[in-house]
């Protein structure tokens, strides 16, 4: 068997294929979206998530095609002029960019690659938007809550924008400090990659109205008025991903029932393993140092030249880590670590990496 540690999209969590055979066997992915069975789950989908996450009262969720789309929703949507970017990495610097091509004047806070922010000096401005990648994926580092948290009181006017698209579902944030988190499916609920949920609450749709009604466009079809005027029906304004709304809705069921706190605690114990494995092997340590900023949910490895021989050491036992990003490629590798890898899967490839020998 294959285990696929690659940190999107990642391995299909166990129950995936179960519920995506009922899907084809009762005709799921050839249903209307204006049907009362589309209807039924994305209720299901919808109300699924609030409870694991404990979402409260006067937030919304919606779904476009994914979370890179998300990016430029929220920009359109919620910022006329001026959004404030926290970059340490190529995810977070692609939202960023995704500011200037739509001409929003974003300012950019940058530190090296593997490092945080703890302590970096944060430029006099008034955003409107705080752009915070709570994990980024191309390097390891991971936001302490508490700092996520801090921006609440620093920007009180500003909308709290929070990218957990490779840390959820393993962080429990505050929704009393943020304003909006989105993620996508195919890393954390290992689902088929296609599908992007956004959590919006009603500073947001204020603030699109706001713009809206002053002549300023915040989109088209999946501009953020138009998300939640079909979002409170049930309902998408265009044909969306049926079958990934439906199986998202049942795998989050899975989670409820399997319950959160058990997930998060075998989350910290496999990073715990694999860390503590990393940095007694000879071959391989950990990318990012602090560690307090190390991502439970997605651990890089600095491997140098010992990365072909990591890679053919593992592949025999079935385990596939991910590649290094961007110029890491060949120097570094990525190791998912989301509900779908089992203590099992990590205490063998933990064992493996300690085998290897340079």
């Amino acid at each position: 068997m294959k285990i696929n540690f690659t940190p999107g999209p990642s391995q299909l969590y166990v129950t995936t294929e179960l519920h995506a055979r009922m899907a084809f066997k009762t005709g799921i992915p050839s249903i209307s979206h204006r049907s009362k069975e589309f209807e039924k789950f994305y209720e299901e989908a919808v109300n699924g998530l609030k409870e694991l996450f404990q979402i409260p009262q006067g937030f919304y969720v919606v779904f476009t095609a994914s979370a890179t789309e998300i990016w430029e929703r929220s920009i359109q949507s919620l910022v006329a002029s001026e959004s404030l970017h926290f970059v340490n990495g190529a995810f977070s610097k692609k939202y960023f960019e995704t500011a200037q091509q739509l001409g929003r004047n974003p300012i950019k806070v940058e530190v090296k690659e593997g490092l945080g922010f703890k302590g970096v000096p944060v430029p006099q401005s008034n955003p409107e938007l705080i752009a915070l990648t709570h994990n980024e994926t191309s390097t390891g580092v991971s936001w302490p809550i508490d700092f996520v948290n801090s921006f609440r009181e620093k920007y009180p006017d500003a909308i709290i924008a929070v990218d957990a698209v490779s840390s959820l579902p393993y962080p429990k944030f505050d929704f009393n400090k943020i304003d909006t988190l989105f993620f996508s499916v195919q890393k954390g609920f290992g689902l088929p990659a296609g599908l992007g949920v956004w959590i919006v609450n009603e500073k947001c749709i204020a603030k699109a109205d706001n713009l809206l009604s002053k002549g300023i466009s915040v989109g088209s079809y999946h501009s953020l008025p138009s998300l939640i005027s079909m979002t409170t029906k049930n309902q998408t304004p265009e044909t969306p991903n049926v079958l990934g709304i439906y199986l998202l809705a049942k795998v989050t069921g899975d989670f409820i029932q399997r319950g959160i706190k058990a997930i998060r605690q075998e989350t910290d114990y496999k990073a715990a393993l694999l860390y503590q494995a990393l940095e007694k092997s000879s071959v391989a340590q950990p990318f990012v140092k602090d560690k307090d900023i190390r991502s439970q949910t997605v651990i890089v490895a600095e491997t140098g030249e010992h990365t072909p021989a990591i890679i053919n050491a593992l592949q025999p036992f079935g385990l596939y880590p991910g590649d290094g990003y961007g110029k890491a490629k060949t120097t570094q590798l990525r190791f998912a670590n989301f509900p779908t890898h089992s203590k099992e899967q990590y205490e063998l490839l933990c064992d493996s990496l300690g085998a290897i020998k340079p």
